[in-house]
């Protein structure tokens, strides 16, 4: 079990980006270590940071709402995690799980005013968007505080705090 993370660092906010694209792939493969543990399978997810004006334009584009977010998740699966099947010669195709996006523009002004560092912000919205592409969703209080404390859990996991 494993997952291979495509990330991108957008140009626009490179220069103050504080974590290593290395970085992302260990907490990814810990974190999918913690939520998969009982599936067997190679996965793969795609993480994109950026800054508000090109989440903005996908923002818009996908969920017609013309302002910035802090994160977009968009799952490959819609339903339950499909059995993996064995190809040619045993070998596995990846199961994709999907895209997340983080303004990192936005993370900068959420980090400062939630007293704690961009790198913790930045996870734990890298954090919420795998959730997303794992099923997880908040369409009520009950939800979302369950999805929060998954999120601290995981946090947790690769040792952040606030």
């Amino acid at each position: 079990m494993s997952i291979e993370l495509n990330c991108e660092i957008y140009p626009e906010i490179a220069d103050h980006h504080p974590i290593a694209i290395e970085q992302w792939q260990e907490w990814f493969v810990i974190w999918e270590k913690y939520l998969l543990s009982t599936k067997e399978g190679e996965y793969e997810a795609s993480l994109a940071v950026t800054d508000d004006a090109t989440i903005q334009q996908l923002n818009l584009q996908y969920r017609q709402q013309d302002r910035p977010t802090d994160v977009l998740s968009f799952a490959a699966l819609e339903t339950e995690m499909p059995e993996i099947p064995v190809g040619i010669f045993g070998y596995v195709e990846p199961t994709y799980l999907g895209d997340i996006i983080v303004s990192q523009t936005t993370a900068v002004h959420q980090a400062q005013e939630r007293e704690h560092s961009l790198t913790y912000e930045l996870a734990w919205l890298a954090a919420h968007g795998f959730l997303h592409l794992l099923g997880w969703d908040h369409p009520d209080d009950e939800s979302l505080e369950a999805m929060l404390a998954q999120q601290d859990i995981m946090l947790g996991l690769i040792s952040l705090s606030t």
